[in-house]
C-alpha cells in the first residue's frame, strides 16, 4: 500500500472533519434549523434549546467546513452587525466504499422566492 500524497491526506482530514461534524446530534440540529430559514445564533440557541456558545461553536465549524454561510447581515437597534446563517446542503450521504468513507453533500439552491 503506498502513502497517501498531501493532498490524500488533506481531502481525508475534510471528508473526515464533515463526517465527525454530521455525526453531532447538536450539528444536525443547527442545520435542520437554517436548511429553510437564515437566523441568527440567538434564534436558532433558543429554536433548538441549547446555550448561545455551543451554537457559536457549531455555526463556527460548519462555516469553516462550507456547510454554511453567512447570508446576510442585520443591524440591531443598539447598532451591533448580526449574522444571519443559513445552510449551503440540502442533503448529506456518507457511505463507506471499500476502504474509504465517502461523503456527497447535496447542494441547497436558493431562489428569490424563497
Amino acid at each position: 500500500m503506498s502513502k497517501p500524497t498531501i493532498i490524500q491526506l488533506s481531502e481525508f482530514d475534510i471528508t473526515q472533519k464533515i463526517i465527525e461534524s454530521l455525526s453531532s446530534v447538536c450539528t444536525r440540529a443547527v442545520l435542520f434549523s437554517i436548511k429553510n430559514n437564515s437566523k441568527d445564533a440567538t434564534m436558532i440557541a433558543d429554536e433548538i434549546k441549547i446555550s448561545i456558545s455551543t451554537v457559536y461553536k457549531t455555526l463556527s465549524t460548519l462555516e469553516e467546513l462550507a456547510l454554511v454561510e453567512v447570508e446576510r447581515y442585520l443591524i440591531s437597534p443598539e447598532g451591533k452587525k448580526i449574522k444571519q446563517y443559513r445552510s449551503k446542503i440540502k442533503s448529506a450521504n456518507i457511505s463507506i466504499n471499500g476502504d474509504k468513507f465517502e461523503v456527497s453533500l447535496d447542494p441547497l439552491i436558493i431562489t428569490d422566492e424563497e
